[in-house]
């Protein structure tokens, strides 16, 4: 049974997607109609940047980068079977 739920929350984990609020990308503008932003991209939205991305695409974001943590920070464990981004300094273009 254990088993079972494990494989669940995995499951659950892949479906969401990445959290934009966690992604070096993102971006807060000043437009009221358009409060969030994705640097990477290059676009506002109203609504958070993965989710217009799944909408547009029907894929979740690719270009998700994981903000680096400062040094008196710490980040609570969160079980994950997605494979840790790899930080580049050339632009990447993405394919759909």
């Amino acid at each position: 049974m254990a088993q079972l739920d494990l494989m669940s929350q995995d499951s659950l984990l892949e479906n969401k997607g990445p959290n934009c609020w966690q992604c070096r990308n993102f971006a807060i503008t000043w437009d009221i109609k358009k409060p969030y932003g994705c640097n990477l991209m290059g676009f506002k939205s109203r609504l958070i940047p993965s989710i217009e991305v799944l909408r547009a695409d029907g894929q979740t974001c690719r270009g998700f980068i994981p903000k680096q943590l400062k040094s008196n920070e710490i980040l609570p464990i969160q079980p994950s079977k997605v494979a840790p981004a790899v930080i580049s300094t050339t632009r990447q273009v993405w394919t759909a």
